[in-house]
């Protein structure tokens, strides 16, 4: 009895390689691998690395993924959910034949590779 007792709380452990969450806007359960992709299409739509959102650990050097020490992940987030909201309500994908033909708004419509959009850019590309 006291075997499955440990194995049970081993179980419920999370490994020590594994990697701490702070989701609020993406699923909790999204996997490590779509996480990872979206992440990297943030660094390409802004032309920036990890660490322009996520602290450095200071004492293990690593980045600290699930910290919000850093004002640019709460303002990312902020975006997420902002353009979420603008493709919900300008872009309606249920009722078209191709949805991918439809042109939604991506960090990179207005970003284009620069950590701020400039506004001038934004005004001619219209």
């Amino acid at each position: 009895m006291f075997a499955f007792v440990l194995l049970g709380i081993a179980a419920g452990k999370p490994s020590q390689f594994q990697k701490e969450r702070n989701l609020k806007v993406l699923p909790k359960d999204i996997s490590d691998e779509a996480l990872d992709s979206i992440m990297d299409g943030f660094k390409v739509a802004l032309g920036v690395k990890c660490n322009y959102c996520h602290k450095r650990d200071e004492a293990t050097k690593d980045l600290d993924f699930a910290s919000d020490d850093k004002p640019e992940k709460e303002i990312a987030r902020h975006m997420m959910r902002m353009t979420m909201d603008i493709n919900k309500k300008y872009f309606n994908y249920n009722n078209v034949s191709d949805a991918e033909m439809i042109e939604a708004v991506s960090c990179k419509t207005c970003h284009r590779g620069q950590p701020h959009p400039s506004l001038s850019e934004i005004d001619t590309a219209q």
